[in-house]
């Protein structure tokens, strides 16, 4: 058999027994290996309510008013006073067009951004503009962050309590109830996660 031949066979030969491996089997392995140790987040941390899906653990999601005409593509979403909201999304919290505004920190289209978001956010929440968290200003890499500060959640409980007539202590508690602490006890920031938050929200009575 000529070399060139030999060659060839042994490199496909190789090709089927990686694919075999790397493709089939190493998949398969890591498959079964994250649905044994981590089932809910290997199928998506997707969470319910009254039996139906409402979303993801691990995804943010907008909580706004029904569109006044919704079939112009240019009106803006309103944020509904009734729920907690998640960071801004450079995507509009669309899953499918994730990512940053890719606007640097000398960007002058980003600090106007910021300063129009810090007065929204200040009038909607009722509070003093420089109080607002900075998570509240900014979108995060994704745009898809699921979790925000505790200080923006506690920022929004006097708002969502007279939007709902609930007491606001009620809410703290569900606040702290949803505070994650840090990954591994020291790494990043205490969050709290709005859907899970929200969908306590909806079961006050």
């Amino acid at each position: 058999m000529p070399t060139f031949l030999r060659t060839h066979l042994t490199a496909l030969r190789m090709l089927l027994v990686m694919t075999v491996i790397l493709g089939i089997a190493y998949p398969l392995l890591v498959t079964g290996i994250s649905q044994l140790a981590f089932p809910d987040r290997a199928d998506g941390s997707i969470v319910k309510a009254d039996g139906k899906e409402i979303g993801s653990g691990l995804l943010a999601q907008g909580f706004d008013l029904p569109k006044q005409n919704p079939d112009d593509p240019d009106e803006q979403a309103q944020p509904d006073p009734k729920w907690f909201q998640p960071r801004p999304s450079a995507g509009g919290h669309d899953p499918k067009s994730s990512g940053a505004s890719n606007l640097g920190p000398n960007s002058e289209e980003l600090l106007k951004a910021v300063e129009e978001r810090r007065a929204a956010v200040a009038a909607f929440d009722g509070v003093d503009p420089a109080s607002v968290p900075p998570d509240a200003l900014t979108a995060s890499g994704s745009g898809l962050d699921p979790q925000i500060s505790v200080a923006y959640a506690k920022q929004q409980v006097q708002r969502v309590a007279k939007a709902r007539g609930v007491p606001a202590e009620q809410l703290d508690r569900l606040v702290e109830k949803y505070t994650d602490g840090r990954s591994l006890g020291f790494l990043g920031q205490p969050g709290v996660n709005v859907l899970l938050l929200n969908r306590a929200v909806a079961g006050l009575k």
